[in-house]
């Protein structure tokens, strides 16, 4: 398979060359019917309000295709040694389903068979708690489970569990409360600490290499604070379930009461359909939501193979927002989920975004000449609008929108109030905000002229449930593996974040004569 930087194609030249269209030449209601793709569980993604007219989607065609997107696609799906700069497999897709029916071992295992394993043991360990056949040490039920971890061990499983707790609480879905810590800050810890019963709450550790400075401390804070614990009969030993690597610290610690296992070929963004996701959610909600999850994430993967980009909404999503990067210029996107449900989403696609394609090298290690991923930032509508709406309506830069809405609410409390439901009111400023954004606005006060010609995109469904958040979340993954490909990046290591933790252990040994580092440190330690 053949790997070239973007600008050496004859894509990218004849896409710099082509005549440039804006949103509001463009966009017609006839436009928002005709461009819409169906996803996964039941979404869908509608580009209408994106600057591409058909010439610039029939280069952008021309592109995907000289890149040989979905070729590569299918590369990583047999098991090709994709994270060139780790020299491992890439197999977060396995973790949902296998896309193509091929065999795939690594490291003497046949990993589809590794992956299924683990699922059924997740399902046996989940439903043992949550029918009272493993209980504390006390005897007494877990009602809570807390997951101790932080990057992909906590952003994506978290964002997940506060989706679903809506749609959770609608459909009278038995439930065990989920708390979360991730900040070595100690406040981070003591303010769940503060609000746990210990004698009914379940840990889970969760680090890949058993060895995340990070995480380790927290677990010991909350083992000290449970170790000090006056209850009669109480043993941590029984309270705490790890999610680790087979060759970590800590898939042979004796203090677990059980160990489940992912590894090196799936990234900590990624992980959140593997055990680092699935145990927590199969605890919370029951393995049958997070079934329902994965079987969305799966559609959606299969869905991502077809090479029509007018079919293929995560390869559509891709090439739009390589247009606003590489050919528009625009620096950043935000993320503007019109769902409290998804409030810590933009969140996880933070990370998910900037750590996969914040690359400065290809895959190969050289510089490259072109602009890479983009600032990812967001929060829930209608909040925003009250927030940073203003610079994105009338700023000096034009930062594209990505929208996401749902016809219905989760938990089915809403009521009549000056003629409509808050849904309904929800989603009418959903609608307003795309067409105030594309058109704009005359008026002879400059203060009130809205330049528009401001692109969006809207994924959008009936309502969301676990497989479609399963979908949403495959789409995004699938969405920044693609643009990685375009760009020749690797997509799947994170180089970026070694340099500050390697400085801070330097700092907590002493400084070992870096001055600048001691000159800071002085302030602060």
């Amino acid at each position: 398979m053949e790997y070239i930087n973007l600008d050496k194609t004859k894509g990218y030249k004849a896409l710099l060359d082509a005549k440039k269209s804006n949103v509001k030449e463009l966009l017609t209601p006839e436009r928002v019917k005709t461009h819409d793709i169906q996803l996964g569980g039941g979404l869908r993604y509608n580009w209408a309000a994106m600057p591409l007219s058909d010439e610039t989607v029939s280069l952008l065609q021309a592109l995907a295709d000289e890149v040989d997107v979905i070729s590569k696609y299918k590369e990583l799906l047999s098991g090709a040694v994709m994270n060139t700069g780790e020299k491992r497999l890439v197999l977060h897709h396995l973790t949902r389903g296998n896309v193509l029916g091929k065999k795939i071992v690594a490291d003497g295992e046949d990993k589809d068979e590794f992956y299924k394993g683990e699922l059924e043991r997740i399902k046996a360990f989940s439903e043992a708690v949550r029918n009272g056949k493993i209980t504390g040490s006390t005897g007494k039920a877990f009602t809570t489970v807390c997951q101790i971890g932080i990057g992909g061990s906590d952003l994506g499983p978290r964002a997940l569990y506060l989706a679903l707790k809506g749609w959770a609480d609608g459909n009278s879905v038995k439930q065990l409360k989920g708390e979360f810590i991730s900040n070595v800050d100690p406040d981070d810890a003591a303010a769940v600490i503060e609000r746990l019963d210990f004698e009914t709450t379940l840990f889970i550790l969760v680090s890949k290499s058993g060895t995340t400075q990070e995480t380790l401390t927290n677990r010991d804070l909350v083992l000290e604070t449970l170790k000090k614990s006056p209850i009669k009969g109480f043993d941590p030993s029984k309270h705490m379930v790890a999610v680790t690597s087979k060759t970590s610290p800590l898939a042979s610690d004796s203090s677990m009461l059980e160990v489940f296992f992912m590894d090196d070929y799936i990234g900590g963004r990624y992980s959140s359909t593997s055990g680092v996701g699935g145990v927590v959610l199969s605890l919370a909600y029951g393995f049958d939501t997070f079934k329902a999850l994965l079987d969305g994430a799966h559609e959606e993967d299969v869905l991502a193979t077809e090479k029509d980009i007018t079919k293929n909404g995560a390869l559509m999503d891709a090439l739009a927002g390589f247009y606003l990067r590489n050919i528009a210029g625009y620096p950043a996107t935000a993320i503007l989920p019109y769902s409290q449900a998804l409030s810590r989403f933009p969140a996880h696609l933070q990370q998910l975004d900037m750590e996969s394609n914040g690359k400065h090298v290809n895959r190969n290690g050289e510089k490259i000449s072109y602009p890479t991923g983009p600032v990812i930032f967001g929060e829930p509508g209608t909040n925003g609008q009250h927030s940073f709406y203003q610079l994105l309506h009338q700023g000096t830069d034009i930062i594209p929108l990505q929208f996401i809405g749902f016809k219905k609410c989760q938990y089915g409390k809403d009521i009549i109030t000056a003629g409509s439901y808050s849904q309904t009111k929800l989603n009418a400023n959903l609608s307003a905000q795309i067409a105030a954004f594309a058109r704009g606005k005359d008026d002879e006060n400059p203060n009130k002229e809205f330049d528009g010609n401001r692109p969006s995109s809207l994924i959008y469904g009936d309502e969301l449930t676990p497989k479609a958040l399963g979908a949403l979340l495959a789409h995004y993954e699938n969405k920044v593996m693609f643009q990685g490909f375009i760009w020749n990046l690797n997509s799947f290591d994170q180089e970026g974040v070694q340099l500050g933790k390697v400085l801070a252990k330097k700092v907590l040994a002493g400084c070992e004569g870096d001055e600048l580092l001691k000159a800071y440190a002085d302030l602060l330690i």
